[in-house]
């Protein structure tokens, strides 16, 4: 990692690191350590993950022969909160929960367009793009990809327009999570009242609410589909 590091600096290539937690195995002191290496490399990015347990993944298939032990969620909270706070002390901001940046201008401009719900276009096998209200995506395979280019055709596997309430429900669960943080005006009537009970939880940020804006404290991050299920009821 260090060597690539290198030699991305010296191609003059901004560098970001995506760092995955919770694998099993993997002990609060083996986090602290791989966090604070990539820290000492000086990234000027850094995405962090908790490990998911795809299921039909080999590893799913471990865990429930009981091969693996799962890995724990109230350690991987701890791993969150280890992250997030060796990063800030390094001079990161969170502007997305998984995710931290040195500066304004080296945050994520693909993955702040989807959070925010504007527009992209994909390319590529498995690709998905969303233009205007309607998303699209592509055919996983390359192969098959391939051939629909060189026959003409559309290389989409499928579509969809999402009607209003769909609309109104993504744009709750993306925008929460990003430090700008929701405009409570975009709330149902039952959602706004749910704010007041989510300050008290210390999931929302009291001052910020005042302003009109849902911003996730660190405990709401670490509980953001909660927030997200009680601002949607």
């Amino acid at each position: 990692v260090a060597t690539a590091v290198a030699a991305a600096r010296d191609a003059g290539l901004a560098v970001s690191l995506d760092l995955i937690y919770g694998a099993p195995g993997e002990s609060l002191d083996d986090w602290r350590r791989s966090v604070e290496q990539a820290v000492s490399l000086g990234p000027d990015h850094v995405s962090a993950y908790a490990l998911i347990i795809e299921e039909g993944t080999k590893l799913e298939r471990q865990i429930r022969r009981g091969e693996v032990v799962a890995p724990d969620d109230d350690v991987q909270a701890d791993m969150y909160e280890l992250v997030d706070s060796t990063l800030a002390e390094a001079g990161y901001d969170w502007y997305e929960v998984s995710n931290w940046a040195r500066e304004p201008s080296q945050r994520s401009r693909h993955n702040l367009a989807y959070w925010q719900g504007a527009d992209w276009w994909g390319y590529g096998p498995g690709a998905h793009s969303h233009v205007g209200g309607l998303r699209w995506w592509n055919v996983k395979h390359p192969a098959a990809y391939a051939q629909r280019l060189a026959a003409g055709h559309s290389p989409a596997a499928g579509r969809e327009r999402p009607d209003e309430a769909a609309r109104r429900l993504e744009s709750v669960l993306l925008r929460s999570r990003i430090a700008e943080g929701l405009p409570v005006s975009e709330l149902t009537g039952e959602g706004r009242h749910g704010v007041a009970s989510l300050i008290a939880d210390g999931l929302i940020d009291g001052p910020s609410a005042l302003h009109g804006r849902v911003v996730l404290t660190r405990r709401g991050r670490l509980l953001a589909d909660a927030v997200v299920r009680a601002l949607t009821v």
